[in-house]
């Protein structure tokens, strides 16, 4: 086998395409951005051993009533298997308790303990500051809320 492209195989994706794609895809900028972003959380958020994607979970559980796992889902766009074991090293930590419902058995209440709210208060110090750094390095002519706006319609 060939490791050249023939001339038939290049008349059917003409390399001019390759960089078209690579410029204008919104899905890879999209994951690009995310991945940055994720990294710049993950990195910021490490002296207090919590990764973004934990800390977006401790903080969907800061509510009145414990939600069900099957509520979460939805909001951090996971399914249940990922989401289960986003839960566990948080429950080893004491962080997290994921109890029966008591209405019916099959569901899972997740409960932020004390130890999780206080850590995640000493976090949310962290992702403000982050936070406003993401946001300044946007373009001056950006609009972070249009932006959110924008992002959301997506999910």
């Amino acid at each position: 086998m060939s490791k050249h492209v023939s001339a038939a195989q290049s008349e059917l994706l003409p390399f001019e395409v390759t960089p078209y794609v690579r410029d204008t895809c919104l899905c890879l900028h999209l994951q690009r951005a995310a991945r940055s972003a994720a990294r710049l959380f993950d990195n910021a958020l490490r002296p207090v051993g919590l990764t973004n994607g934990q800390f977006s979970l401790l903080m969907s559980l800061n509510r009145p009533e414990p939600p069900l796992m099957r509520d979460l889902t939805g909001l951090l766009a996971m399914d249940r298997t990922t989401l289960t074991a986003m839960l566990k090293p948080l429950e080893r930590r004491g962080l997290v308790e994921v109890t029966p419902d008591k209405d019916d058995r099959r569901g899972r209440r997740l409960i932020i303990t004390s130890q999780g709210r206080a850590l995640l208060a000493q976090a949310l110090t962290i992702w403000k500051g982050t936070h406003a750094k993401i946001e300044a390095l946007l373009s001056s002519d950006s609009d972070a809320d249009r932006l959110r706006a924008d992002l959301k319609s997506l999910g």
